[in-house]
Parts: C-alpha cells; structure tokens; sequence
C-alpha cells in the first residue's frame, strides 16, 4: 500500500516514500529502513548504513518531524531507502536525513492545505 498508493522523492543516498493513513496509532511516524542487499553483499555493510540511519533518525525525529505533525489524527507510513554506492560517515548521515525531514515537513505543510482546501 506504501509503496503503490504513497508519494515518495530522491534525496540522495535516501529514497523516501511516504503515505498518511487515517488509522489509531500511538506514535505519529511508522517507519521502515532499508538497504538493498544487490548493493551491498556483506551484511555487515548492510548493517552498519542501517544503524547509522536509524540512529540520526532517532535523536532528530522529535525536534524536526514530530512538531510538525501535532494535532494531526493521521498516521504517516515512511520508508527510508538507502539507495548510495558507498558507505558514508555519521555527518554525511546527520547532514542527508535533516534535509530529508526539511523536505517531509514541506510535504506534510503541502498535504494539510490540500486538505483543507478540500473540506471547504
């Protein structure tokens, strides 16, 4: 559902989908990290881009996406795909996924006018 119903763009290394569902939830973001194995054979690469992502993920989360998310009753289904050639540093990561977060909070912005536009 994600992935054929949802909108998505390329920041690279990240491509990121993401779709809003009117369900209960306790947490306003589900999300899903991926790194595709046809990049990166060793698991070990695999898991190091994954928990660098997760990471910033983690301590940025509530300061840049969760404020713009309050008061909504949706729940925002995202996908962050590591899509990049090589494996980066920490700051590369940190530096990619706020610009990740600018670009979903313009959407989001986006989504909520179209809304209410759409109500009146």
């Amino acid at each position: 559902m994600l992935f054929k119903n949802g909108s998505s763009f390329l920041l690279y290394p990240f491509r990121v989908s993401y779709l809003y569902v009117d369900t209960a939830h306790k947490y306003p973001v589900q999300v899903v990290i991926n790194v595709s194995k046809k990049r990166f054979k060793r698991a070990v690469d695999r898991n190091l881009i994954k928990r660098r992502t997760r990471e910033v993920y983690r301590l940025e989360k509530q300061s840049q996406l969760y404020t713009s998310l309050v008061g909504s009753n949706e729940l925002l289904l995202l996908s962050v795909q590591f899509i990049g050639k090589q494996i980066y540093d920490y700051s590369f990561f940190e530096k990619k996924m706020s610009g990740v977060f600018k670009k979903l909070v313009a959407a989001v912005g986006t989504n909520e006018m179209k809304k209410a536009d759409g109500d009146n």
